[in-house]
């Protein structure tokens, strides 16, 4: 897969995450396909779960369910690049939204994907952890 296919698609995988159709977000991944984000993150926290994914469907659950439990309302995404190289693709982006606790949420992320077979197959994503506690934490701001 050439550099541009690969852009395409994922920016195509942005569209579709922000539709939270669970059909059209279910295409776009590898049925084994991993989502990693750093331990203890704020949004894992606040949903009981895992940094780590694993399988198109947990995904799917992820970004059509929790997800938009813990983003309650005015979810933004601003890209700031995506760059891409073969079958990796880099996006780094500013995200903001209100919280479930009401709170205004402000934070950068970086991804990483990997696509194997026209679709992705793993997700590396990063953030200011720190930020997003103090954000998520009601006795701060």
């Amino acid at each position: 897969m050439d550099a541009q296919t690969s852009k395409a698609l994922i920016l195509r995988a942005w569209n579709e995450f922000a539709a939270q159709d669970p059909d059209r977000i279910a295409a776009v991944f590898a049925a084994d396909a991993e989502w990693l984000a750093p331990p203890g993150n704020a949004t894992a926290r606040a949903l009981g779960g895992t940094h780590h994914l694993i399988g198109r469907d947990r995904i799917v659950r992820f970004l059509t369910i929790e997800f938009p439990a813990v983003f309650v309302a005015d979810r933004k995404v601003d890209f700031r690049s995506v760059v891409a190289d073969g079958c990796t693709v880099v996006v780094e982006e500013r995200m903001r939204a209100t919280l479930m606790n009401g709170r205004h949420y402000d934070n950068d992320y970086c991804f990483i994907f990997e696509l194997s077979g026209g679709v992705i197959h793993r997700v590396r994503e990063y953030m200011d952890t720190r930020r997003a506690a103090e954000m998520f934490d009601d006795q701060h701001g």
